[in-house]
């Protein structure tokens, strides 16, 4: 057997080993923004700083906005397609409609087909999270402890007082705005909504009850929505059968349940 030695020149070398991890690692960029950090990116998409800082050639954990960096993960993109909403997005890959637009620097709810979204990856995402609003929960849609507790009170607010299977529905009713796409995205901006005429979608936030502590039944009826459970069939509105609202009336009835009457958007 002849052992063979071949010389590459330096550069040619370099050149060749270049080919080779551009398309193995560097399928992805990430644009730092303002407050961004190296450990923060690292954690969007499931690596670590120092394997950052490899693979950009730093020599410091020191970055700046506008910088491009390379990041890891020929899988971490998504091609919008017709019919896709960040929820479903979110969904599909188990993060949070907030991480997905953070890892994105995207500020609408409006998506186009043919867009490209980077994805953080789903491994992190329990430790990729704003502290402030605590770990994130599954369920039927993402949600923290701080949307749970704040659902539960709102169904304490909206239908003491009513039949357990009603206070199942008032939640069940928030769950399907979020996953509706033309409500907002996650259960706190749903139940603090103001249309544009400055109305509050849910009086007991105009009324402060928002604030009282939530019941029992409320928090069980909380949980129970948020493991898919919906008397309403997927009914966005509802309001108690004493309303003279003829807008509500007008809309597409899906239940009644004790006082309360849920209906469906046009």
């Amino acid at each position: 057997m002849f052992n063979i030695h071949i010389k590459v020149k330096p550069l040619i070398a370099s050149v060749i080993a270049g080919l080779f991890i551009s398309q193995s690692i560097f399928a992805a960029t990430y644009t730092v923004k303002p407050g961004d950090t190296l450990w923060g990116i690292s954690q969007k998409y499931g690596t670590t700083y120092t394997k950052l800082m490899s693979l950009n050639g730093l020599q410091s954990t020191i970055i700046y906005p506008g910088q491009v960096l390379q990041v890891p993960g020929s899988d971490n993109t998504y091609v919008v397609q017709k019919g896709d909403s960040l929820y479903l997005i979110a969904l599909k890959y188990g993060i949070t409609v907030d991480m997905l637009k953070s890892a994105n620097g995207y500020k609408s709810d409006i998506i186009y087909p043919g867009q490209v979204f980077i994805i953080p990856n789903a491994s992190s995402n329990r430790t990729y999270q704003d502290v402030s609003r605590g770990s994130i929960e599954r369920g039927v849609i993402p949600y923290t402890k701080e949307e749970f507790d704040l659902l539960a009170r709102l169904v304490t607010a909206e239908a003491d007082g009513e039949p357990y299977k009603a206070k199942v529905a008032v939640a069940a009713v928030v769950i399907n705005r979020v996953k509706s796409g033309i409500f907002p995205n996650t259960i706190k901006d749903v139940i603090y909504q103001v249309d544009d005429y400055g109305n509050y979608q849910f009086t007991p936030v105009l009324n402060g009850w928002i604030n009282r502590p939530a019941s029992a039944d409320a928090i069980s009826a909380a949980r129970d929505a948020l493991s898919g459970v919906d008397p309403t069939n997927g009914a966005l509105y509802y309001f108690d059968q004493s309303s003279t609202n003829a807008w509500l009336w007008s809309l597409p009835i899906a239940a009644r349940i004790g006082n309360m009457v849920f209906c469906y958007g046009r």
